[in-house]
């Protein structure tokens, strides 16, 4: 079985959400009432962002012009975290079979999979995967993919998410999904090395749903000025429909029940999503204090939000973990884990 046996984390400059507010969306948004009680309400204490609003103001840039930001400044935050995730593992870029790269926030051809391969020197036969604009949940298909080849090739494989979500600051309007948006997204990046056969997070299953009926509650457009939210306040109440049958039907399948599951890492999309998993599947509100913690420190980093979520996981061998994660489709994707070693 393919084996989780390295995380790494690499964040830009920190900046609190009281500084974020005060400094720079107070009057973006227009300092209204509303504003002010979704940025307080968010959950978020401190954000990461490679692009700092107070500072300098690109919510008017072209789409163009973002994308060049984030090829400049996208490589070396990945690398950072593979880096960490390889030093984690005991494995140099030398011993990776195959780099897959996630982003939903940036794109450029060749892109950051490239920029990986030269700065680190991985070999010209690494094998190499870019996922892109699938959201919030793609890290768990990426770790899909790495696994898969782990599996099959009995080499080690490496997934990196790399977002930078403040790059996609909106103009201003009076949209409260944008303001929502606003005062929740953060930059990251997370990288996980994959080997067969090794100590550390055993990937057992993997499951994902998506409810095609609701594609339109959450997107992610791309325009001319960036990339831009649309999120409907119906998305918990979908995934509140989905959370438990899905899960129980990948626990059924490998002879667990969800009191057997010892941790969970689950996406932290906003208060209400965690609020809607902890009550839908019956948890203790201890459960989801790993999510919480993430998303006061570090806000929604989009897709490598699970993988720091993972990494706040402390188990003993033999302990089961679910990670779940939400995104467009509107999807639900989820991956049981069981620690050895």
């Amino acid at each position: 079985m393919a084996m989780v046996t390295g995380i790494g984390v690499a964040t830009p400059p920190q900046v609190t959400q009281e500084a974020l507010w005060e400094g720079y969306f107070r009057a973006h948004t227009g300092g209204g009432g509303l504003a002010r009680r979704i940025f307080a309400s968010a959950g978020v204490r401190t954000r990461h962002t490679v692009v700092d609003p107070a500072t300098e103001d690109i919510s008017g840039w072209s789409t163009a012009r973002r994308m060049a930001r984030f090829a400049e400044q996208a490589p070396p935050l990945a690398t950072a975290a593979l880096v960490d995730a390889l030093a984690a593992a005991g494995r140099s870029p030398a011993d990776l079979g195959m780099l897959a790269v996630v982003s939903c926030t940036g794109y450029g051809t060749p892109g950051v999979d490239v920029a990986l391969a030269d700065g680190l020197g991985l070999a010209a036969d690494t094998q190499r995967l870019l996922i892109g604009h699938m959201g919030c949940y793609a890290a768990i298909p990426g770790l899909g993919a790495v696994s898969d080849f782990a599996t099959a090739r009995g080499l080690p494989a490496a997934l990196v998410c790399v977002e930078l979500t403040s790059l996609h600051v909106q103009p201003p309007d009076g949209d409260p999904a944008q303001v929502v948006a606003h005062a929740l997204f953060s930059d990251a990046a997370a990288a996980v090395v994959v080997e067969p056969d090794a100590p550390g997070w055993e990937l057992l299953d993997i499951a994902a749903h998506t409810d095609t009926d609701s594609r339109d509650l959450m997107t992610w457009r791309v325009t001319d000025h960036g990339f831009r939210m649309g999120l409907s306040a119906r998305v918990p109440d979908v995934l509140a429909r989905a959370a438990r049958p899905v899960v129980e039907k990948m626990l059924a399948r490998n002879g667990a029940e969800v009191d057997d599951v010892a941790g969970w890492a689950v996406h932290p999309g906003g208060p209400k999503i965690l609020d809607t998993v902890r009550d839908e599947l019956g948890l203790d509100e201890a459960a989801l204090a790993p999510s919480r913690a993430v998303l006061a420190e570090h806000g929604n980093c989009s897709s490598a939000t699970v993988v720091l979520v993972l990494r706040e996981i402390r188990a003993r061998p033999g302990d089961l973990v679910v990670a779940m994660a939400f995104g467009p489709g509107l999807t639900l994707y989820t991956a049981l884990l069981r620690r050895t070693g």
